[in-house]
């Protein structure tokens, strides 16, 4: 499977997760609030990357740890969201549970409980 088709899948399989497109770019949201970007070069930066909803506490931790596969993305990077580089060691887990973080962090209270996390 390529990048997007598992970025795509691992997203549409969370509960009541939408795709859509944000200037050409697909786009995840959960209740109206976007916790994922896929970006494939964007702005001519050479990445094949995710961008999610994460906390400014794991974005640097993330990149301090691993900085040629986490970086913080222009424009979002301020408010916590992480790029994790697709084309550099993929992990299908983590990227999932990254994934799941972002949008647990958007999603209403609601759709949170334990049995419907379990996908």
């Amino acid at each position: 499977m390529d990048a997007l088709g598992q970025v795509r899948a691992l997203c549409l399989a969370l509960p009541e997760v939408a795709e859509s497109t944000s200037h050409t770019r697909p786009v995840w949201q959960v209740a109206g609030k976007t916790f994922a970007y896929f970006l494939d070069d964007h702005h001519g930066d050479g990445r094949l990357a995710v961008w999610v909803k994460s906390t400014r506490e794991a974005q640097a931790e993330a990149v301090e740890a691993e900085p040629e596969r986490f970086f913080v993305p222009p424009y979002l990077g301020p408010r916590g969201w992480l790029g994790l580089q697709l084309d550099v060691d993929p992990d299908g887990d983590e990227l999932a549970g990254l994934l799941r973080e972002g949008w647990r962090l958007q999603a209403p209270k609601r759709l949170q409980a334990p049995k419907r996390l379990q996908t």
